[in-house]
């Protein structure tokens, strides 16, 4: 059986090895700089580049796209990975708008195959209730293969209950890889993505065995930090360690 592992680049994105496939989950390989905004919206900062260049990656069976409207989950060299012809899958929107042959738009709920691994999407909300109105959508997934771990990696959700309609059709996950960091920006009076106390009682709803933290890194406008992550999961044995660039089984 092959060994479930992952890589931990920065930000949002990592190399998750399942089943024998080779899974960037929301890739940004961008060098740190500011991305101009929309008028009315906030400039994103990035402060640290990725562990692992794009060029330098190695072979990639899949990507994994929560949603293609920021910076922080799709950048220039993210564009430029998917602009190979890898298999992309993300919402209906992200692939009306980027006219890519190889991006799938998904539904929730609906599943796609590949490489005899079955990829669910599932709901996830990018803020509080509403968001969705300004945001876009944004979709999560659930990764399930014969004699494999169960992995659910949750994209930029932000909201709990969302995670219990999850956990109601999939738990026990085995393997929660959550985008936490707290993201805010001026114009929304919420978090983006999930608090660090979000997280952990995420991970207690989808009854997981390992968590791996994203997304609480490399940018401005995540309001809390890997430390605070680990914090809140002191002592429950959960959440596991990913140095950067480093190979972790799971």
């Amino acid at each position: 059986m092959p060994t479930t592992a992952i890589t931990y680049i920065g930000g949002p994105t990592a190399l998750l090895e399942f089943a024998g496939l080779r899974i960037v989950t929301d890739p940004t390989f961008d060098e740190p700089q500011s991305y101009d905004a929309a008028p009315g919206s906030t400039p994103l900062v990035k402060t640290v580049g990725p562990a692992i260049g794009r060029t330098e990656l190695g072979p990639v069976d899949l990507i994994l796209l929560s949603h293609h409207g920021h910076k922080d989950n799709l950048d220039y060299e993210g564009l430029e990975l998917i602009a190979q012809g890898i298999p992309t899958l993300s919402s209906h929107r992200a692939a009306s708008d980027l006219f890519g042959g190889s991006l799938i738009g998904l539904d929730d709920w609906e599943t796609h195959e590949v490489g005899g691994v079955t990829i669910t999407a599932v709901p996830a909300l990018h803020g509080p209730p509403g968001s969705e109105r300004r945001i876009g959508p944004v979709i999560g997934f659930v990764l399930q293969a014969s004699g494999e771990p169960t992995v659910y990696v949750s994209g930029d959700n932000a909201s709990l209950p969302l995670v219990v309609q999850i956990a109601d059709r999939f738990a026990p996950v085995d393997v929660a890889v959550l985008f936490a960091g707290a993201a805010r920006t001026p114009a929304v009076d919420a978090p983006l993505t999930l608090t660090s106390a979000d997280a952990l009682a995420a991970a207690k709803a989808l009854e997981a065995t390992h968590v791996v933290g994203l997304h609480t890194e490399d940018w401005q406008h995540f309001s809390e930090s890997r430390a605070d992550l680990e914090a809140a999961f002191a002592g429950t044995g959960l959440l596991v360690a990913t140095p950067r660039g480093v190979r972790v089984e799971l």
